[in-house]
C-alpha cells in the first residue's frame, strides 16, 4: 500500500507540473501575441489578464505615434477566472502540504485523469497478485515442498505449486475466486490458511475500492453539464421599464434538472475606504432570489433576467462606460439528475466584450400541432433593439426631475395664490384704516367749530 501511496503521490504531482507548464505555455502564447500588436498585427483577445505584460521598450516618439487601438492593447489585461465551457481558470502553484493528497486519496484517484487512473488501476492489482504470490512462494520455499515435488508421501501446503509462476497463479485464482481446482490448498497448512484469509478480506477491500472509484469516475455528472448550455453573448435591455441584464440557459436532453436553481457573480476587483486591494471580489447578482424566479423548471430554454436597481453593482454603468469596466459575470447552474439522482453543476461567464447593449434574444419556442418545439439554431441569436444609453441610475434621476416640475408649478400656485390673498388683506386693512381715520378727523373738527 505505500507503494501505491508513493505512485498516487507521484502522479498528482507529475500532473500539476504538466498544469503549470500549460500555464507557463498561455502565458508565452500572450506574450508573443503582445508582441505581434505592437509589430502591426491586429490580434484580438477576448479576455484580458491579470498578469502586467511587458512590451517591448519604444522610443517616447514611437510610443506617442502608435494608433489609439495599439495604445489600448498594450494596457493590463487579464483572464477570464472562469472560462466558457466552465472550467475554472486557476492553478494551484507552491503546494508544499502535498500529504493532504493522500488524506483524501479515493477524491484523489477520482480527480485524476483517465490514463493515470487506468495505469493505478492495473497497477494496484498486479501488484497485489505479484506480493501475495511472492508469499505463498516464500511458504512453499520454507517448508520445503519445493524440494518434494512428485513426492506423493509429501503433503504440500498447496498441490500442484512447482515455482514462482504457480505460486503466482494460484494468488490470482485465490483473489479473483475463479478456482479451476488443480492447485489446491491442504489442510497441513496453518500459514497457508491464515494467508488465504488475509487475502480474501485484502482482496474484496480493493475490489471494492478500485471498482467503487471507476464507477464514481464513469458517471459523474459532469458529462450530465455538457447538455446544459448557455448564451454566448448576455445583453442589456427594457423590460416592464427597468433596464435589466439577461441571458439565456437551456437543457438539450428530454431528462429534466430536477431542482433547478440559478445563480450569479461578478468578478471585478475593489479597492477599499481603507486603500486594501481585493483581486477579483465576487458580488452577489440577484437573479431573482426574492421572488422564488431563481429557482427553474427547466423544459424549455429561459431567459434569466437581473433588475438593474440600486443594489445592482451595474446601478451606475452606462453604454459608453461598459466597455471600460474590467469585469466578468460568472453564472453558476446546479439541480440533480433525474436519471441518477446526483448533483450536477454547469457553470460559463461573460465578459465586458460578450454583453451586447440594446439588444434582445430571439425566440425559439413555437407552437407546433400538439406540441412546443424548441429550435436550438436561434439559442444565441440576438436583435436589437430601442434602448436607451443612458445608466439605471440616470434614468432613474431623468424619471424623478420630469416628475418634479408639476409639484413646483402646483405649490407654487397655491404659495402665489396665498401671498394674493395676504397682500388683499393687508389693502383691505389699510383702505378700512385710512376711512376711519378720515371720518374720525372729520367728526373732530365739526365738533370744535
Amino acid at each position: 500500500m505505500h507503494i501505491l501511496f508513493f505512485i498516487i503521490l507521484f502522479l498528482s504531482l507529475g500532473e500539476a507540473r504538466e498544469r503549470e507548464g500549460e500555464r507557463d505555455r498561455e502565458m508565452a502564447k500572450l506574450t508573443e501575441s503582445m508582441t505581434n500588436v505592437l509589430e502591426g498585427d491586429s490580434m484580438e483577445q477576448d479576455v484580458e489578464s491579470p498578469v502586467t505584460i511587458h512590451p517591448p521598450k519604444l522610443p517616447k516618439q514611437a510610443r506617442e505615434d502608435l494608433p489609439k487601438h495599439l495604445k489600448e492593447c498594450t494596457k493590463r489585461k487579464i483572464q477570464r477566472y472562469v472560462r466558457k465551457d466552465g472550467k475554472c481558470n486557476v492553478h494551484h502553484g507552491n503546494v508544499r502540504e502535498t500529504y493532504r493528497y493522500l488524506t483524501d486519496i479515493f477524491t484523489t484517484l477520482v480527480d485524476l485523469k483517465w490514463r493515470f487512473n487506468l495505469f493505478i488501476f492495473v497497477m494496484v492489482y498486479t501488484v497485489t497478485w505479484l506480493f501475495f504470490g511472492f508469499i505463498w512462494w516464500l511458504i512453499a520455499y520454507i517448508r520445503g515442498d519445493l524440494e518434494h515435488i512428485g513426492d506423493k508421501k509429501w503433503t504440500p501446503c498447496v498441490s500442484n505449486l512447482n515455482g514462482f509462476v504457480s505460486a503466482f497463479l494460484f494468488s490470482i485464482e485465490t483473489e479473483t475466486t475463479i478456482g479451476y481446482g488443480f492447485r489446491v490448498i491442504t489442510d497441513k497448512c496453518p500459514e497457508g490458511i491464515i494467508l488465504l484469509l488475509v487475502q480474501s478480506v485484502l482482496g474484496s477491500i480493493v475490489n471494492a475500492f478500485m471498482v467503487g472509484c471507476m464507477f464514481v469516475k464513469i458517471s459523474q455528472p459532469k458529462k450530465r453539464a455538457e447538455t446544459l448550455v448557455f448564451s454566448t453573448n448576455a445583453v442589456i435591455s427594457m423590460r416592464d421599464g427597468k433596464l435589466c441584464l439577461m441571458f439565456r440557459v437551456g437543457d438539450l436532453r428530454n431528462s429534466h434538472i430536477v431542482e433547478a436553481s440559478i445563480r450569479a457573480k461578478l468578478i471585478k476587483s475593489k479597492q477599499t475606504k481603507e486603500g486594501e486591494f481585493i483581486p477579483l471580489n465576487q458580488t452577489d447578482i440577484n437573479v431573482g432570489y426574492y421572488t422564488g424566479d431563481d429557482r427553474l423548471f427547466l423544459v424549455s430554454p429561459l431567459i434569466i433576467s437581473h433588475e438593474i436597481n440600486q443594489q445592482s453593482p451595474f446601478w451606475e454603468i452606462s453604454k459608453a462606460q461598459l466597455p471600460k469596466e474590467e469585469l466578468e459575470i460568472v453564472v453558476i447552474l446546479e439541480g440533480m439528475v433525474e436519471a441518477t439522482g446526483m448533483t450536477c453543476q454547469a457553470r460559463s461567464s461573460y465578459v465586458t466584450s460578450e454583453i451586447l447593449w440594446g439588444y434582445r434574444f430571439t425566440p425559439v419556442l413555437t407552437l407546433e400541432d400538439g406540441f412546443y418545439e424548441v429550435d436550438y439554431n436561434s439559442f444565441h441569436d440576438t436583435y436589437e433593439t430601442n434602448t436607451p444609453s443612458y445608466s439605471a441610475k440616470e434614468l432613474a434621476e431623468m424619471a424623478s426631475r420630469a416628475e418634479l416640475p408639476l409639484t413646483w408649478s402646483v405649490s407654487s400656485q397655491l404659495d402665489q395664490r396665498a401671498e394674493m390673498d395676504t397682500e388683499e388683506e393687508t389693502k383691505n386693512h389699510e383702505e378700512q384704516t385710512e376711512r376711519n381715520d378720515t371720518a374720525f378727523t372729520s367728526g373732530w373738527r365739526t365738533r370744535a367749530q
